[in-house]
């Protein structure tokens, strides 16, 4: 069963919130952002101020897919991960 936009928003702004609160996280995680993101972007519900932060949320997790010390990026995204949660409950 398909998750509805809300519930993907909100798995989006758990792991987000994870993220920057235990300052780690995993590459399967990362790749789970980048699949809610796709599957949102294409989401005619979603809001144009949220696509413009959930683009910036994709580079986010293509680079931690690839990194090799992911917890650095995840500690270097600190401002961006509250950021990204605030404004994405601002406008959904």
């Amino acid at each position: 069963m398909p998750l509805s936009h809300n519930d993907q928003v909100n798995l989006l702004t758990d792991i987000l919130t994870n993220h920057q609160t235990d300052c780690c996280g995993s590459v399967a995680e990362c790749e789970q952002l980048e699949r809610l993101v796709k599957s949102l972007m294409v989401n005619a519900q979603i809001d144009q101020n949220v696509k413009n932060i959930l683009q910036e949320v994709y580079n986010y997790s293509q680079k931690g897919a690839q990194t090799a010390d992911l917890d650095q990026h995840i500690s270097a995204n600190q401002a961006n991960l509250s950021q990204w949660v605030n404004d994405i409950g601002q406008f959904s």
